[in-house]
């Protein structure tokens, strides 16, 4: 079931922004900040990423230094 969703104290210059972004779209405030809040929650959170990323890390036991990664990267690149 759907949820509705109050934000208070938004400052009214970035109310007059999004108000703006939404009419370039021809959409309403309301249905340009539900496409962005979907968007939004279907990234993964950088945090919960990061913590996933040094698990992986720490499971494997593996330590490539940087210059190798990049050189790495490099070479996928010519």
């Amino acid at each position: 079931m759907p949820r509705s969703i109050t934000i208070r104290d938004v400052p009214d210059e970035t109310g007059r922004e999004l108000a703006a972004r939404a009419a370039a779209t021809g959409r309403s405030l309301q249905e340009y900040l539900r496409a962005h809040l979907i968007d939004l929650a279907d990234r993964a959170d950088p945090d919960v990423l990061v913590a996933r990323l040094r698990t992986r890390k720490d499971a494997l036991g593996t330590r490539l230094p940087a210059d190798k990664i990049l050189a790495y990267r490099d070479t996928d690149r010519r």
